[in-house]
């Protein structure tokens, strides 16, 4: 058999993966944090990107271009009303800037920015209030050197009381990252002092507020309150001694037996160590809230579910008319000025028409979800439909890694409360009988509310949780609910047990 070379034509279909279309399915997974920071990140690189100027009248005509596909926009769709500007605002446009009473308006900021003397905020209503002037939140390193500096530290010993508040982790405790042994050489040996100032250094800053601090371990944080609490002798500091383990498994039993004293005595001691604070630097912690923001609504109109985008807060994005027009003029200059012009914009409608995109995919999505889920808006978690990723992908006509990318990190506000869409889809547990199953959540919410309603003197074992599940028509095994609950934060029936 011979080889040759020939030459023939074959026609198929392949997808190239394109820095645009990466772009694309880069969008489709953001958060809508993250997605703003992209956008203003583009918006600092790339010069043909901009947002139209308040009461531009431009947005019409931009968004008549992006239906002829020659310059797509990124609008936010506003009620009419709240674009409306204020008095002010239309007076100073109405009149014209010459015409300002900038001698009033002096006056007025003078009042506004000026604090008046003792503890009078003045009646003016613009001022911010006294918690909206606290520029930062005081961490515990600063709370812990201010009270140094007012302490009887020498020089040497301030020196080193730095070095140890230094290194307090989140909770409050003296710890080194990745070394084991006593801190407290450690900070002899960074400090160049001997173990014993050290020691005794530590001695006084354990002393400080937050009661606690500077602990090297949880025993020794307690043993500190206690000895605060001045119950460090009695049956309290022993209990913290020598039965922490038995105090975490609840034991009391067992620690009654050993130190031969009553169990009603046991669990009032443990009641005190219960009040303390086993995490000091808590109240310092740096913290903040993050606050979720829905991708997309759901209302309830009549018998109806309206989904409504939420584009509150993203940029409004458009093609530059400096630099079409500059193109159309043919004035772009030389020294590759056009190609530069013609590259960036073309990223640039690829980056709105992407974000267009991202959006109505997350609107499709979220409607087909209203369609499987009605029952559970309607009437409560209980009613949560077992869904999969292949039924939504089905239903909208897309690849289920689409519809996995739209549902990460992404929020909807529904009558029932806030979820994230990825919420929706949860595998199917079997009922009793023949009926219709139920979704894991739904059965999740089934356990929450049979630990809630138990005897806390009492709690109900694994197995007798199964048996309450059968009574409802639930079919679960045993195993599955010890899951549950650890994926809940629900302790075992040994440690939810209460005495007082």
């Amino acid at each position: 058999m011979s080889l040759e070379l020939k030459q023939n034509l074959r026609l198929s279909q392949q997808l190239v993966m394109t820095p645009q279309l990466q772009q694309a399915i880069k969008l489709l997974q953001l958060s809508r944090m993250e997605l703003q920071d992209l956008i203003r990140d583009e918006m600092m690189q790339n010069p043909v990107l901009e947002e139209p100027a308040e009461g531009d009248g431009d947005g019409e005509g931009d968004a008549e271009a992006s239906s002829d596909g020659k310059q797509p926009t990124l609008e936010t769709e506003v009620d009419p009303e709240a674009q409306k500007p204020s008095e002010k605002m239309e007076e100073v446009k109405g009149e014209g800037q010459n015409e300002i009473d900038w001698d009033n308006y002096l006056n007025n900021y003078q009042l506004a920015h000026t604090a008046p003397s003792g503890g009078s905020r003045g009646s003016n209503e613009e001022l911010p209030s006294y918690e909206a002037t606290l520029t930062k939140k005081a961490s515990l390193f600063d709370h812990l050197l201010w009270q140094i500096k007012l302490s009887a530290f020498t020089h040497d010993e301030e020196r080193v009381a730095m070095l140890i508040i230094g290194n307090l982790d989140d909770d409050g405790y003296l710890k080194f990252e990745g070394e084991e042994g006593d801190p407290v050489l450690k900070i002899a040996m960074d400090a160049g002092v001997p173990l014993e100032v050290a020691g005794r250094v530590l001695g006084k800053v354990q002393m400080l507020d937050p009661v606690g601090v500077a602990a090297r371990d949880l025993q020794e944080c307690l043993l500190l309150q206690s000895r605060h609490l001045g119950v460090e002798g009695g049956l309290v500091g022993t209990i913290v001694k020598r039965h922490l383990k038995q105090v975490e498994s609840k034991n009391y039993p067992a620690i009654a037996r050993e130190l031969k004293v009553t169990l009603e005595e046991i669990v009032a001691a443990v009641k005190v160590i219960s009040q303390m604070e086993p995490k000091p630097g808590r109240a310092y912690s740096g913290d903040e809230p993050q606050y979720i923001t829905p991708d997309i609504y759901v209302y309830k109109v009549g018998n109806d579910y309206l989904t409504v985008l939420n584009d509150d807060g993203l940029s409004k994005l458009r093609v530059s008319n400096f630099y079409k027009d500059k193109l159309k003029a043919g004035a772009a200059g030389g020294n590759g000025a056009k190609e530069y012009i013609q590259e960036k914009m073309r990223s640039a409608i690829w980056l709105i028409r992407s974000i267009h995109q991202r959006q109505r995919t997350i609107f499709k999505v979220t409607e087909s979800i209203v369609k499987f889920q009605r029952e559970f808006l309607d009437k409560g978690v209980a009613h949560l439909r077992p869904l999969i990723l292949r039924d939504v992908a089905e239903d909208i006509g897309m690849h289920e890694s689409t519809v996995s990318r739209v549902t990460s990190n992404k929020y909807v506000h529904t009558p029932q409360g806030i979820y994230e869409l990825k919420y929706f889809f949860n595998s199917s547990i079997g009922s009793v009988g023949g009926g219709e199953d139920l979704a894991s959540e739904a059965v999740k919410n089934h356990l929450r509310q049979i630990v809630a309603a138990e005897d806390a003197r009492e709690p109900f074992s694994d197995q007798k949780i199964v048996d309450l599940m059968r009574a409802r028509g639930i079919e679960i095994a045993r195993r599955t609910v010890a899951k549950y609950r650890d994926v809940l934060g629900i302790l075992p029936s040994s440690k939810r047990r209460k005495y007082f």
